[in-house]
C-alpha cells in the first residue's frame, strides 16, 4: 500500500513521507435518535475547525481527537491504498482475519471464526461469524462477503490492492479490460458461496494468500445497501460495464457501511467524524466520538497537542518531535518501534505529462520525456543524495542507510549487500556521461514533486535539489508541493518525473515489496517507466517456490541488479516514534503491529482498543 501504500502504503504508507486526510460528504442517514445526540456533542466540540479544536475536544474522555496535514482520498475499502484511507477503512470496516498482538505472521479470525485448506492449497473454506451487523442494520451474511471479492475482482483499478487479490485469485494482476483472458465465469469461481461458508478456489498454490486476506481493503461491504445506494449490483449481466471503475468518490466512499466497532457520520473540507457503533459484535469500543481535522501547519498541530486540544497528532520528523513535544508536560513518547516501510525517490523513465517537461529537450529548460532512462542519469541523482545528512536532520540521528526497497525487519533483506554512497564526485562523473555527454554541456530543467506538509519529503528534495545544482551552474531542480490527493492521480498515470514515494506492506511477505517496486508488472511500473527482464525472471522465480533460502538468495541477487541500475533513490531506514497525550491508553509496545497501522503517523493499533482518563 502506497504511502501510498498501507499502505498506497497505502497501504501503505505510515511515515512522515506518506499521508492523507479529509475530504467532504454528508452526515450518515442512518443515524439513530441515540446517535444523534452524541453526534451534536461531537460537532460543537470541533466546529472550530482546521487551526483548532477548543479545550473540550481534546480533554473529553467520549472523543478521540486527531488532527494531521493532508486530505482522505477515499472512504470505498474497493480502491483505498494509500494510509490516509486505509486509517478510516480499518476502523469501519472489518476483514475475514487479522494479525494477532505483535506478530507479522500469526493471524487470527475476525469476520470468519475458522477456515480450512485442501487441494493442495487451492482450495479456502471459511466458516463466518453469526450475529453479525451492518451499520446500516443489515444482518452480514456469505452474501456480503462474495460481493466483496467479486466486487474487487470485477473492478480492480490501478489505485487500489485488489492486483495481489486477482493475481491468487485469477492468475494475474490485471482487469478484465487489460487481460482478455478474464471471464465471469472465472470470477464466480473463484469466490463463491456454499450455504453460509465462503469459498475461494485458487488456480495455483499461494502461501500469502491469508495475509492478502488480512489487508484492510479486503474490508467486507454491506452488499444490500451498495446495490441499494446505485454501485454495481453483482451480476454477471453489469459486471463488465464495472471493469475498472473509478471508486474514489463512489457512492459507498461517501455514504459507507461496515461491520467495524465506529461508522461513519460525516466528513467535509477540514474534519472526518466517525462514532461508536451501537451494535457492535464485538468488545464496545471505549471512545465514543473519533475527529480526525485537516489541520495543515506543524506548528499549529504542535501547540494544539500540548495544549491538550488533540490527543494525536501528525507530528512531524523524528528532530521535529524531539525538539519540540519530547519532556513537555502531559506528552508521553513510544520509541524505538518498528518500521515496515520503505521509501524512495522515484525517476519515471517515461513521463506522461508534458506539462512537467518544460522545452521536453535537453536545452537546459526542460527534458525528454525518457530523460531518466539513461542509466547515468539515474546513478549521478542517487550519488547526490546525502544519505547521512538526511538521517541527522530529520531523524535525529536515528536510522541507517539502505542497499533496498525492502525493510531490514523482513527476511529477504540481506544486510551485507553495500548501500548507495552519497559521491559528488561520482555524481558528476556520472552526469558527463549522460546522454553522450550532452547533460553536461547543456544542462536540465527537473521538476519534482513532494507531499504538501511533510518536512521529511521536503527535505528529501532539498538536499537532493542542492547537491545536484551545486555541480554545474546549468542544472536545476524544481521542487513542488503538492496535495497527497493530487499526487497519487498523476503518479498513477505516470505524470510525475520525480516524486518521494513509500510503501507500507500489504501482507507480510517480501514479495509484497519487490514485486511492487521492481516488477514490470508491479504498481509502482507506471510510476518509473522501466522493464528489467532479468529482475522480472528473479521476481518470478522467488515467488514460485517455498524454499526459504533460494527466496533469499534471489531476493539478494535483486537488492545488487538494481542498486547498480539506481532504479530508486533509496530512503534510510528509521524506527518509528510515537507521541501521544498521556490520558490516552492503548498503547504498547510489546503489542504494536506495524500491519495495524494505517495511519500517517503509525499508531499501530485500532481506535477501539484506545481508551481516555
Amino acid at each position: 500500500m502506497t504511502i501510498h501504500h498501507r499502505r498506497p502504503l497505502g497501504l501503505l504508507a505510515l511515515t512522515t513521507l506518506a499521508l492523507t486526510l479529509a475530504a467532504c460528504d454528508k452526515p450518515n442517514a442512518n443515524t439513530t435518535s441515540t446517535d444523534t445526540t452524541t453526534t451534536s456533542t461531537d460537532t460543537t466540540a470541533s466546529t472550530s475547525g482546521a487551526g483548532s479544536t477548543g479545550a473540550a475536544a481534546g480533554g473529553d474522555r467520549s472523543i478521540l481527537v486527531v488532527q494531521e496535514s493532508s486530505d482522505i482520498p477515499t472512504l470505498d475499502p474497493g480502491t483505498s491504498y494509500d494510509t490516509g484511507s486505509g486509517q478510516i477503512v480499518e476502523n469501519l470496516y472489518e476483514t475475514l482475519l487479522t494479525y494477532k498482538g505483535g506478530s507479522l505472521s500469526e493471524l487470527e479470525p475476525l469476520l470468519a471464526t475458522k477456515w480450512d485448506v485442501s487441494n493442495g492449497g487451492k482450495t479456502y473454506r471459511f466458516t463466518l461469524r453469526d450475529g453479525v451487523k451492518f451499520h446500516t442494520g443489515n444482518p452480514f451474511k456469505c452474501a456480503d462477503a462474495e460481493y466483496t471479492f467479486r466486487r474487487n475482482l470485477v473492478t480492480n483499478t490501478s489505485s487500489s490492492g485488489n492486483w495481489f487479490l486477482s493475481e491468487s485469485l485469477l492468475g494475474t494482476p490485471s482487469n478484465a479490460n487489460d487481460d482478455k483472458s478474464i471471464t465471469w465465469d472465472k470470477i464466480a469461481n473463484a469466490v463463491k458461496c456454499d450455504g453460509e461458508t465462503l469459498v475461494f478456489t485458487l488456480p495455483q498454490t499461494d502461501p500469502a494468500f491469508l495475509a492478502k486476506l488480512a489487508y484492510a481493503g479486503q474490508g467486507i461491504v454491506d452488499s444490500a445497501h451498495a446495490k441499494e445506494i446505485g454501485e454495481w449490483d453483482g451480476t454477471e449481466a453489469t459486471w463488465q460495464a464495472a471493469v475498472g471503475k473509478d471508486l474514489t468518490d463512489s457512492a459507498l466512499s461517501r455514504n459507507p457501511s461496515g461491520t467495524g466497532a465506529y461508522r461513519f457520520v460525516s466528513r467535509d473540507a477540514n474534519n472526518f467524524r466517525a462514532q461508536a457503533f451501537n451494535d457492535y459484535w464485538g468488545d464496545k469500543a471505549k471512545i465514543t466520538n473519533v475527529v480526525i481535522q485537516k489541520v495543515p501547519e506543524l506548528a499549529a498541530r504542535q501547540q494544539a497537542f500540548l495544549r491538550g486540544d488533540a490527543d494525536l497528532i501528525e507530528a512531524g520528523t523524528r528532530a521535529n518531535i524531539e525538539a519540540q513535544l519530547k519532556g513537555k508536560p502531559g506528552v508521553v513518547i513510544l520509541d524505538d518501534l518498528p518500521n515496515t516501510t520503505a521509501s524512495g525517490l522515484a525517476m519515471n523513465q517515461n513521463i506522461q505529462a508534458k506539462d512537467r517537461l518544460g522545452s521536453g529537450k535537453l536545452d537546459g529548460q526542460g527534458i525528454p520525456a525518457n530523460f531518466f532512462s539513461d542509466a547515468d542519469v539515474r546513478r549521478a541523482f542517487v550519488s547526490s543524495f546525502d544519505v547521512d545528512t538526511y538521517i541527522k536532520q530529520v531523524q535525529n540521528g536515528m536510522g541507517k542507510a539502505r542497499n533496498f526497497l525492502l525493510p531490514d525487519s523482513f527476511p529477504g533483506y540481506n544486510p551485507e549487500v553495500a548501500a548507495p554512497k552519497f559521491d559528488l564526485a561520482a555524481a558528476k562523473a556520472a552526469f558527463q556521461k549522460a546522454w553522450g555527454g550532452q547533460v553536461w554541456q547543456n544542462g536540465f530543467t527537473v521538476n519534482a514533486t513532494y507531499r504538501a506538509g511533510s518536512q521529511g519529503a521536503q527535505t528529501a528534495m532539498e538536499i537532493l535539489k542542492k547537491n545536484i545544482e551545486s555541480l554545474n551552474p546549468k542544472f536545476r531542480v524544481n521542487i513542488q508541493p503538492k496535495q497527497w490527493s493530487e499526487i497519487l492521480q498523476d503518479a498513477d498515470k505516470g505524470r510525475e518525473a520525480l516524486v518521494v514515494t513509500a510503501w507500507a506492506p500489504d501482507y507480510a511477505d517480501p514479495d509484497n515489496f519487490v514485486s511492487t517496486f521492481y516488477s514490470s508488472q508491479g504498481f509502482y511500473h507506471p510510476r518509473v517507466g522501466f522493464k528489467d527482464p532479468q529482475i522480472d525472471s528473479w521476481i518470478q522465480e522467488a515467488r514460485s517456490t517455498t524454499d526459504a533460502e533460494r527466496r533469499n538468495q534471489l531476493y539478494t541477487q535483486i537488492a545488487e541488479r538494481a542498486r547498480d541500475q539506481a532504479y530508486y533513490i533509496l530512503m534510510p531506514s528509521s524506527p518509528a516514534i510515537l507521541p501521544y497525550r498521556d490520558n490516552l491508553q492503548g498503547f504498547s509496545k510489546d503489542d504494536y503491529n506495524p500491519m495495524l497501522s494505517f495511519s500517517t503517523f503509525g499508531t499501530g493499533t485500532h481506535w477501539k482498543d484506545l481508551s481516555k482518563s
